[in-house]
């Protein structure tokens, strides 16, 4: 198609290559969303479920833990899972951006959405 021109055709395909690859992180990103992780803490009293994106989603509290004289560790066992989900978040993200850039021959360690 673009014979002759040199390295128009070239330029062409990797302008191509690059639209294919942003449509394919802004996809990445929307999955993002709809996975969900859990984070934990007090021996699963507390749960945090959040996306992978690291929104928090929905909050689970066992009501043996409420009682008036523990506020502050039922407070920290809140936190805990809450950073838990957090990071399991962002585990889960890097995760699956590493699972494209694979998929999409680019070398190991390249960051995505750069």
């Amino acid at each position: 198609m673009l014979k002759g021109l040199g390295g128009l055709g070239d330029m062409a395909k990797m302008m191509k290559q690059a639209q294919e690859m942003q449509g394919k992180v802004a996809q990445m990103q929307a999955d993002l969303e709809n996975i969900m992780v859990e984070g934990v803490s007090g021996a699963g009293l507390v749960k945090a479920t959040a996306t992978a994106k690291g929104e928090l989603k929905g909050l689970d509290i066992d009501p043996s833990i409420f009682n008036g004289d523990e506020k502050e560790v039922v407070e920290d066992l809140i936190l805990a899972a809450i950073k838990d989900a957090q990071a399991k978040a962002a585990e889960r993200s890097q995760r699956e951006m590493a699972k494209m850039a694979e998929d999409m021959g680019l070398p190991a360690g390249m960051n995505l959405p750069f």
